[in-house]
């Protein structure tokens, strides 16, 4: 078995396997499980507080949030930000991170909605999807990815620990405004957000630990030198 097929499943494949599966254990236990145990039982409630409490002014922001996490701005982002790191920086390693941690929460996201058949909550939605793929929000995991993927890289070159705050506060925002739109215009339960950042989340860290750590050798790629600090974030 070649080097390249060896460190794939061992940094990728098994390790993205294993986080499917709890995605799916996840909604299998909120959705049949403990249903009727607190604080699940309250998700209703939010869901009809927020809808009861909708004004224009937030409905258009609530818009401009939910539009930033829609697939065609999830790809059209990651693409042009991909180009940019390739272009800057002449390597490949954190476009190909980027792309990987994106790609990685989408196909996770499809396979558990489509093992996961849960209702929408039972308020007005204010966007068109399917109804029975509530769990887990793919807008949501895929702002966490890609927007906790480009804090991430950006804190990596940061020379300074206010400019690396600066980056994470200002990138991690943006996931959690989308969380709170998606609540806000009555397309997610509470736990269904809760889910998608730690799909969104941990496919930031499995690619950061594949791709971007120097220390890792990929088929006949030289190793760096001895005493190289390896980029990659601490978790």
């Amino acid at each position: 078995m070649s080097d390249v097929l060896v460190q794939s499943l061992k940094r990728v494949l098994l390790p993205v396997g294993l986080l499917l599966s709890v995605m799916v254990l996840l909604g299998v236990l909120v959705t049949r499980v403990f249903e009727r145990t607190w604080p699940f039982t309250v998700e209703d409630a939010v869901n009809r507080e927020l809808a009861a409490d909708r004004t224009e002014g937030w409905n258009s922001v609530s818009l401009v949030f939910s539009t930033l996490a829609s697939t065609p701005a999830i790809v059209l982002v990651t693409v042009i930000v991909a180009v940019v790191l390739r272009l800057v920086l002449h390597r490949w390693r954190e476009p190909v991170f980027l792309c990987a941690a994106v790609s990685a929460q989408a196909l996770i996201f499809l396979l558990t909605t489509m093992a996961i058949d849960r209702r929408r909550p039972a308020v007005e939605h204010m966007d068109a999807s399917p109804p029975t793929s509530s769990f887990p929000s793919g807008h949501t995991s895929a702002a966490a990815a890609l927007y906790v993927g480009i804090a991430v890289l950006l804190a990596l070159r940061a020379r300074s620990t206010p400019a690396k705050v600066a980056w994470w506060t200002l990138l991690v925002l943006v996931p959690v405004g989308v969380a709170l739109t998606r609540l806000y215009r009555g397309m997610h339960h509470p736990s269904d957000v809760v889910a998608s950042f730690l799909n969104g989340g941990i496919c930031v860290l499995i690619m950061a630990r594949a791709v971007l750590d120097r220390g890792v050798r990929w088929g006949r790629e030289k190793l760096p030198a001895a005493g190289r600090r390896a980029e990659v974030p601490a978790a």
